[in-house]
């Protein structure tokens, strides 16, 4: 069975940076697709970035775009998340996720992490 274990998760100011670390347990991580999501309260779960299983071809959501950097080491079965410049409405629980060799919807995704808290707050 897959587990997703997230980290890197915090309070951290406008303008600060953050990583975000997903853990693949209990199966292949090379060749398959990974991403990340967030719900900020009272919303709807979004797509944030994903990196493809075969090749390196990464996709993100166009406000996050030229400050996320989503990477993978299959080594370490591991995906990660580089959050620079972030702003107050990056505040949201952020969710590793797993599935088709490209992810950008829900419906794209496999098996989910439980989530870790991202605060922007000055």
């Amino acid at each position: 069975q897959v587990q997703l274990l997230e980290s890197g998760g915090g309070l951290v100011q406008p303008g600060d940076s953050l990583t975000l670390s997903c853990e693949f347990l209990g199966g292949t991580f090379s060749g398959v697709g990974a991403g990340w999501f967030r719900q900020a309260p009272e919303s709807e779960r979004e797509f944030v970035a994903s990196i493809r299983g075969i090749g390196t071809t990464r996709f993100y959501r166009e406000s996050v775009k030229g400050r996320f950097t989503i990477s993978r080491d299959n080594a370490k079965n591991t995906v990660y998340l580089q959050m620079n410049s972030l702003k107050s409405e990056d505040t949201a629980v952020y969710y590793c996720a797993v599935g088709r060799d490209i992810i950008s919807v829900r419906s794209d995704v496999d098996s989910w992490g439980k989530g870790t808290l991202v605060t922007v707050s000055s």
